[in-house]
């Protein structure tokens, strides 16, 4: 008996592997920004005079809230939440920017810094305004965030010490905000029993 070898063989084909999900960076984005935000206005609060050199917030500028924001801001764009991926990469680049600043800039920098904080606080209106839709914790950082860099800016054109350290003081408030938002979004992530309320979006 001859078996036929012209028989047309049929490919088995594998089903496409479902895409590899990732945890939610927004914790981890939120703490880089209130620790380096933290750190940066214990200083402009005057919290550091007579017992640090206050250049500790530097170093953490470029690799906690820089790179570390800025890789947050990536994983968010593979997650597809476009609010968050452009608020951890604008404001990573914004600490990477500050650190090269400060290494860079001349000993007479005038009001550069005030059109640096400006132009960061435009950006950050029209991400407050989105930040309504997304909940009431991210609201409050958006919103701390904006008087923060508005006092700051005020006090560096008119060299104003008590309204800079006024903004110091500000800063460290939006720090904690954004700390609290971060531990809530690990407790949602963890799904355990300790819950942190983040509120509802206002507008919704």
């Amino acid at each position: 008996m001859c078996v036929s070898e012209d028989r047309e063989v049929t490919p088995t084909v594998q089903p496409a592997a479902p895409p590899a999900s990732i945890a939610d960076p927004g914790p981890l984005g939120l703490a880089a920004f209130a620790l380096t935000t933290f750190l940066l206005n214990v200083v402009n609060a005057h919290w550091t005079f007579g017992n640090s050199a206050g250049a500790a917030w530097l170093g953490y500028a470029l690799a906690y809230g820089g790179i570390i924001q800025l890789l947050a801001g990536m994983w968010e764009f593979r997650r597809g939440n476009v609010f968050a991926a452009t608020a951890f990469s604008s404001y990573g680049g914004f600490w990477v920017g500050i650190f090269v600043w400060i290494r860079v800039a001349p000993a007479s920098t005038g009001h550069d810094l005030g059109w640096i904080l400006v132009a960061f606080a435009i950006f950050n209106t029209y991400m407050l305004l989105m930040a309504t839709q997304v909940n009431l914790a991210v609201f409050c950082v958006f919103l701390t965030l904006e008087l923060t860099l508005v006092v700051l800016a005020i006090g560096n054109f008119t060299s104003s010490v008590g309204i800079s350290q006024a903004g110091g003081y500000i800063g460290i408030v939006t720090a904690l905000v954004a700390w609290y938002t971060s531990a809530a979004g690990v407790s949602a992530g963890i799904g355990g029993k300790i819950q942190l309320p983040v509120g509802k979006p206002l507008i919704s």
